[in-house]
């Protein structure tokens, strides 16, 4: 089960959110099929989703992340509710490249360091918050950092990991976002550079056994800290017939009427990849709405 805790240092200068996503990874992979280096990719992009899914306010209030930097992956999309659940989609999930420089899976040479990050906040307005930033490095977390610093003036540090098996399943996943508040002065900046400085991979926290409210206080060591709260976030797809009806209806009238000359329509879900069948009689009857 995935878990997410967020924490606040009773100083009220920063706070600190961490979250296992391993299970979460693991299904993502087993719709998608990812090869390792995709499923590192998107992967981290749902890890960060989530996090920053679950600071938004509203209950029907949610966040997507999509980045394309022009590499073989293509375009990656995560998508997170209130509560953390996340759902993602890469365009191109099998991607084969050797590994980098340090011998590990090549993340920025899937993902390309030729596009953008772009942030969209859904919060019951009339238009939605988009935030870009160009690609830093297409590692990801560097990206989501780059992106709180210019987009909402917020100090931020960012770690992400998914650690992938040689059967491709998932070992560990998950990750942790720090962010100073305002109140937070500068030798608090140089009390979490200290913190940080020689700090484990997540992977190699979560593979030892520690919880994520066990990175936090791991990573943040010298603050005393306390739990804002805790979450079981999950992989969670919202599409229904419903909606794809809705989708389909957008198409206009001779679109529809085209379609409806096929034997059988079948609109596939891009992030759970379930399969929705509409007879001619039943396309018919869209096209006259």
């Amino acid at each position: 089960m995935s878990e997410l805790v967020r924490m606040i240092s009773k100083d009220g200068t920063l706070t600190v959110i961490a979250v296992d996503t391993t299970d979460i990874i693991n299904k993502m992979e087993r719709i998608h099929m990812t090869s390792a280096v995709t499923s590192a990719a998107l992967g981290r992009l749902l890890t960060a989703a989530s996090m920053m899914g679950a600071v938004l306010k509203g209950k029907d209030d949610s966040i997507t992340l999509r980045i394309n930097g022009g590499g073989p992956a293509g375009s990656l999309i995560a998508v997170s509710d209130s509560e953390g659940n996340v759902r993602g989609y890469v365009e191109n999930p099998i991607v084969e490249i050797p590994l980098n420089d340090k011998g590990k899976l090549d993340v920025a040479g899937a993902v390309g360091k030729e596009g953008g990050l772009t942030v969209m906040k859904d919060l019951g307005m009339k238009e939605p918050y988009i935030g870009q930033v160009p690609i830093v490095s297409g590692e990801i977390a560097e990206d989501i950092t780059s992106y709180f610093a210019i987009s909402e003036q917020l100090p931020s540090v960012c770690a992400l990991g998914v650690l992938v098996n040689p059967d491709l399943t998932i070992q560990a996943a998950g990750g942790f976002i720090i962010q100073l508040l305002p109140t937070a002065l500068d030798d608090t900046i140089d009390q979490v550079e200290e913190c940080i400085k020689g700090i484990e991979p997540v992977t190699k926290m979560l593979t030892d056994g520690m919880t994520p409210e066990d990175i936090c206080r791991r990573v943040l060591s010298t603050f005393d800290l306390e739990i804002l709260d805790s979450s079981n976030p999950e992989y969670r797809c919202n599409c229904s017939r419903e909606r794809v009806t809705k989708a389909l209806l957008t198409l206009g009238k001779e679109e529809l009427e085209d379609m409806a000359n096929d034997p059988k329509t079948v609109v596939n879900c891009h992030f759970c990849e379930k399969k929705y069948k509409f007879t001619p009689d039943e396309i018919r009857k869209l096209a006259e709405k």
